[in-house]
């Protein structure tokens, strides 16, 4: 399974959209996606923490993590990303435009 990680808090719509968009990318090539934008039914109105643990439980169960563009200024996707780099998990990014298998390290 691929866990997608990237900025949500002080964005328009909690960067859903983007969220969204990368998961209908790469479920149209075949790839299982976690999809952080899907979770808790899009209630965009629960505590931090909330998310974060629900972050880690899917984090745990998956095999890669992919970056969404703008990772770097979230403190979520950061935190989401030392935590695959300590789990070994693949880390890639994901790139709009480019073809939605093509994962980049």
């Amino acid at each position: 399974m691929l866990y997608l990680a990237g900025p949500m808090t002080g964005l328009e719509e909690y960067n859903y959209p983007a969220f969204h968009q990368a998961a209908k990318d790469l479920r149209g090539q075949n790839f299982e996606v976690c999809n952080p934008a899907e979770e808790h039914d899009g209630d965009q109105s629960l505590p931090r923490q909330v998310y974060m643990r629900t972050a880690l439980e899917n984090l745990l169960k998956a095999e890669a993590i992919v970056m969404l563009p703008g990772w770097q200024r979230s403190r979520g996707a950061i935190f989401e990303l030392q935590v695959a780099a300590a789990l070994e998990l693949d880390i890639r990014r994901y790139v709009p435009g480019r073809p939605p298998a093509e994962l980049i390290p």
